[in-house]
């Protein structure tokens, strides 16, 4: 006798669907094999399954099952394949109708019968709502899948519970929606003093561009990086799947849909943690979590060298691509970069308040750790100086609801263009509408080798962008000088 149901595959982001054949005839008696590429947990299941039989009621056959994951050439990884290959064998050994195999399900198999989470619960209400049927999930997994509105997810907590509502016997609760609101981020209120800071945030955040800080410690660099997701504009329903995919891709669940990631790796971080990779199928990176917001680098000096130049390619297309033996797969990381870094070692270079203790030996290793060709993808690079005594014990200043109000005013003029400033090619960027004085302004300073050939195009985005924020149709002369002070110097 045989039976199929519906699960699905992971590649990179992708979830693609498997089909879960099972297959009971002659043979030794009471034998389980999982084949079709499986990892060492999917063989696990047959024990896992055989145990939730027993305990849920239901007799495994007293013959041999054979239990195909199609396509075979796929890698099939984790525990998650467990509630499917339940289902068919059930439906194949005649103790359940056929009809409970006509949905996608997913959920790794306690040895009571309960239904615990997997990674990939996005991945099935996709491949679901794409394939018309109803998808069983854990609750956990349930939750992450409702924010697919075309896909009818059911939440099932047990084997038996799984079987009912595969049947329509009964009606499961819907998985309750994520959180949409998020109110742990920081405000630019908080932050005092740092004018030209503050300036280079509000920029860098209208037109996505990289930024570096650069400065002493206790200067507030750290802080005003964490701002950056306040003014942020929020993520429209399409980034925010896209973004919701990759964390569950990486097993992990988003708390707040509409609100921009942020991710902060430890300068201790592998390259696999920051780049994606791993042993088996490649997950996600921090890079790639980072996708449609920040990726924050603290500490940037501290940071190995290599892991630093591995960000280099996908800073520039936007996706990183992993290469294992027999499989291949691109994570998205469309990202924006912030970067804070001490100019030295004790951080005090430079600094008048302070003096440094560091020899100039130090300071020029501490400073080759960072690569020009890294050094030049950041689009704006401002010196954080320590803060005024005078600004620390006066008011609270501008708050980041009122920036992120001139954000979103910007951001809306680059979308009626048809694509954000740092994504502006330069057959863009040399269509631009630019006052003679601010083209002879930036060119002056190519010719004067003040900037590089992606320099020169990184400084006509961010004038674009200054202009955006003041509402001016075309760069003026200020807008162009304003861009060159946020560029700064290597």
């Amino acid at each position: 006798m045989f039976a199929s149901t519906n699960s699905v595959a992971l590649v990179g982001v992708e979830a693609r669907a498997v089909s879960v054949e099972a297959h009971v005839g002659g043979g030794e008696k009471g034998r389980l094999n999982v084949v079709g590429l499986p990892d060492t947990a999917v063989r696990e299941a047959k024990d896992r399954v055989l145990a939730a039989m027993s305990v849920s009621g239901y007799r495994f056959p007293a013959r041999s099952v054979t239990v195909n994951l199609a396509p075979a050439y796929l890698p099939k990884s984790g525990s998650a394949y467990d509630l499917p290959i339940a289902l068919a064998l059930l439906a194949a050994a005649g103790e359940i109708p056929a009809g409970a195999c006509n949905v996608v399900a997913m959920g790794e198999l306690a040895l009571d019968g309960s239904l615990r989470t997997a990674r990939g619960g996005l991945g099935a209400a996709v491949v679901a709502a794409r394939m018309g049927k109803r998808c069983l999930l854990p609750a956990e997994a349930a939750t992450e899948a409702s924010v697919v509105p075309s896909a009818d997810v059911q939440m099932v907590g047990t084997l038996a519970g799984a079987i009912s509502a595969a049947l329509g016997e009964v009606d499961s609760p819907p998985p309750p929606p994520p959180a949409r609101e998020r109110t742990d981020l920081e405000d630019l209120a908080e932050v005092r003093g740092q004018p030209l800071a503050k300036r280079a945030l509000e920029v860098a955040a209208a037109g996505g561009h990289h930024m570096l800080l650069s400065g002493p410690p206790g200067a507030g660099k750290t802080m005003l990086a964490r701002c950056l997701p306040g003014v942020l504009p929020d993520l429209d329903h399409t980034s925010a799947l896209e973004v919701a995919q990759v964390w569950s891709a990486a097993g992990r669940s988003r708390t707040c849909l509409s609100k921009p990631p942020i991710r902060s790796p430890h300068h201790t971080a592998t390259t696999a943690a920051v780049i994606g990779g791993g042993s088996g199928i490649p997950v996600p990176g921090e890079i790639s979590m980072a996708h449609r917001g920040v990726l924050f680098l603290d500490e940037l000096g501290e940071f190995r060298p290599h892991l630093l130049d591995a960000l280099r390619q996908p800073l520039e297309e936007g996706r990183v691509t992993i290469a294992r033996k027999g499989a291949s797969v691109t994570f998205p990381a469309a990202v924006q970069l912030v970067a804070a870094t001490n100019p030295c070692p004790c951080g005090f270079n430079g600094n008048f308040r302070q003096g440094c203790v560091c020899t100039d030996r130090m300071v020029q290793r501490y400073r080759r750790r960072l690569s020009g060709p890294l050094l030049d993808r950041f689009d704006i690079r401002v010196q954080v100086n320590p803060v005024d005594p005078d600004a620390m014990i006066g008011p609270p200043e501008e708050p980041s609801h009122q920036v992120a109000g001139r954000v979103a005013m910007a951001v809306s003029a680059q979308q009626a263009r048809g694509r954000r400033n740092r994504d502006l090619a330069r057959r863009h960027l040399d269509a631009l509408e630019m006052a003679t004085g601010a083209e002879r302004l930036i060119e002056g300073a190519l010719r004067h080798g003040a900037l590089t050939g992606r320099g020169f195009d990184r400084v006509r985005r961010l004038a674009r962008t200054i202009a955006d924020l003041d509402g001016s149709g075309p760069v003026k002369e200020e807008h162009a000088s304003q861009a060159l002070v946020l560029r700064g110097s290597p």
